[in-house]
């Protein structure tokens, strides 16, 4: 997500203009856009003349800028799109102000809100922009005598580094663990949190094989892939394969799994955790929480006022974090997230056990 603007709204609003990259970039935002909040963007919708000096359009769609006010989000999934409804409360044509609009938010689509944002909210918002030019994910291609680096950003990848070593006979030819010592090397400094190793052939489970031995802390990153060629042909093949998103998904799922984990690991041993509403903001308060766990969907269905805590989820998560806590918010879209609503869709892990 790119950040192109932020200043003061009317009513010490918080102006944020950005443009969603992805679509997890429009997933963000739908945790982020809550009724009562304002966006601005360029949309199309479909117009009557009634103006007997224009010819009557039937109703064909124009562009038209707009400001909503936010009655209703919906992240369509499969459509790749955010649905942000509300009611107009100015325009480019002035007699559209008080009708019912949807804007469609895409990838690239650049709009503006306005709102108190919380502080949850700004870090989801400024963690997605610092996403766009982390990366997160590398894909290695090898075959005999060559193997080149990308780097996978949101906008697309980029070749970080290539390394030639002839291998087999001749005067020129080199050990192939020379090749596989400097791919190795720049894949270790590179440092993604995750990494796809592809080509042609038997040479890179070689290739893994070597770099497990010799760079042990990038063996569990590691992903092996077949594909046809290496170089840009093979990241092609990589990416058409939809192998990068199912790593960066595998990726933030072994996150949580490890957090929902520790903590019924904890729960079980009667430890440092705690789960429950109530319970959780009593060790905020007592400055206990090290790391907050919160569902997402049940974050936003209490901050909407449509939930069954009986404590302020902002507050919960400013306490916490006032006190020097984490806060990891939770997909309900995977298996770690169903756990933590079976469990009211809050808990924490302590730094010590409350009495």
């Amino acid at each position: 997500m790119r950040i192109e603007g932020r200043g003061r709204g009317a009513e010490g609003r918080t102006r944020l203009t950005v443009v969603p990259e992805t679509t997890d970039d429009l997933w963000h935002l739908s945790h982020v856009l809550e009724p009562g909040d304002r966006v601005d963007a360029d949309t199309t919708r479909r117009i009557q003349r009634d103006d007997e000096n224009l010819r009557d359009t039937g109703g064909e769609r124009e562009h038209i800028s707009v400001t909503i006010e936010v009655e209703e989000v919906e992240f369509a999934r499969f459509a790749n799109r955010l649905r942000v409804a509300g009611v107009i409360v100015s325009a480019s044509k002035e007699d559209e102000v008080g009708h019912h609009h949807t804007i469609n938010v895409e990838e690239r689509t650049e709009l503006t809100i306005e709102k108190y944002f919380k502080p949850d909210q700004m870090e989801r918002v400024e963690e997605a922009e610092e996403a766009t030019g982390a990366p997160d994910v590398a894909i290695a291609t090898v075959e005999e005598g060559a193997a080149y680096i990308h780097t996978v950003q949101q906008y697309g990848t980029e070749e970080y580094a290539s390394f030639t070593k002839p291998t087999g006979k001749g005067d020129y030819a080199r050990p192939r663990d020379e090749l596989f010592e400097e791919l190795g090397g720049a894949l270790s400094h590179l440092d993604a949190d995750a990494v796809i190793l592809a080509g042609p052939g038997f040479t890179k489970n070689d290739a893994r094989d070597y770099i497990a031995e010799e760079f042990r802390d990038l063996d569990e990153r590691i992903t092996v892939v077949d594909t046809s060629a290496a170089g840009d042909r093979g990241v092609h093949e990589v990416l058409k394969r939809g192998a990068v998103a199912d790593v960066q998904k595998e990726t933030r799922i072994a996150r949580e799994a490890d957090l929902i984990d520790q903590l019924t690991e904890r729960i079980a041993e009667g430890a440092k955790a705690t789960y429950g509403a109530s319970e959780t903001m009593e060790a905020a308060e007592f400055g206990a929480v090290e790391t907050l766990l919160v569902l997402d969907e049940r974050l936003r269905e209490e901050r909407q006022g449509e939930g069954e805590w009986d404590v302020d989820a902002n507050e919960l998560i400013e306490t916490v974090e006032q006190k020097g806590g984490d806060v990891v918010v939770f997909s309900e879209e995977f298996a770690p997230g169903q756990q933590l609503r079976n469990l009211g869709g809050v808990a924490a892990l302590l730094r010590y056990r409350l009495q």
